[in-house]
């Protein structure tokens, strides 16, 4: 709980701060709030729920600040539905075709130990966006989780978008990815996903997404953490659901 407080309290010193330094052109606010329903929750490759869950989201942005909080109810949980909530505090920036991004990530979990990290990302506008992202697990994982990722959005009639996407990552001595085969944390390729998704506006504030996406390990090191935390052993899935957001 006071970890959920300190986040909350960053947030609104970092809006602040923000608000008090603004001079010429005054940023405005924009937000969503959106639910995702889901086959299965995967993070980062990793399987960790038995069948679907629905996944609410609420965010806020400020100039270039963003605040956002995500949960996870799964259905066959044990106990409490209500699995994981996560609190994230952002910051993006263009300088030219540049994007600079970073920020803070709290996990909170229901019967395992919350976890906290820093992330920072550098994405380049051109063809595909690529963009890398580091995130550093300073807490529980004392270690460091890379991911590089392309995209590309085909703009389709009555304003619908086909969303293409694939990513692949890389495991740096970060104890949260899990283990390998001798019960110790490693540095080596993590996982790749493919995905796709299909946004369909209804109004001009609402929208419907339904998504799939593939995720397989890419190293016998991950292979092993994975299928020791997925809720099946399995180190591959494909997953999908669709997604209901409403824009402020």
């Amino acid at each position: 709980m006071k970890k959920v407080k300190r986040i909350i309290l960053a947030t609104l010193m970092a809006v602040g701060i923000f608000a008090g330094s603004v001079s010429a052109e005054e940023p405005k606010f924009s937000g969503f709030a959106s639910v995702d329903t889901m086959s299965n929750y995967v993070w980062r490759g990793i399987k960790l729920s038995n069948s679907w869950v629905l996944q609410p989201s609420v965010g806020i942005s400020y100039g270039d600040f963003s605040a956002n909080v995500w949960a996870n109810f799964d259905k066959d949980a044990a106990g409490h539905n209500l699995t994981e909530t996560d609190f994230t505090v952002s910051y993006s920036k263009s300088l030219g075709n540049f994007k600079l991004g970073g920020g803070y990530i709290l996990y909170t979990f229901d019967g395992y130990q919350d976890t906290q990290e820093v992330f920072a990302s550098l994405g380049y506008d051109t063809l595909l966006s690529p963009t890398l992202t580091v995130y550093y697990d300073f807490d529980e994982g004392q270690g460091a989780f890379v991911t590089a990722s392309v995209s590309h959005a085909f703009e389709l009639p009555k304003d619908i978008s086909l969303n293409l996407g694939a990513l692949a990552s890389y495991n740096i001595q970060n104890g949260i990815m899990g283990l390998d085969r001798d019960g110790d944390k490693f540095s080596n390729f993590y996982n790749a996903e493919v995905s796709t998704a299909l946004t369909i506006p209804v109004t001009k504030s609402i929208s419907v997404t339904p998504k799939m996406a593939y995720s397989f390990a890419l190293s016998n090191d991950s292979k092993n953490a994975i299928g020791a935390m997925a809720d099946d052993g399995h180190h591959d899935i494909f997953y999908g659901g669709i997604n209901l957001t409403w824009s402020f």
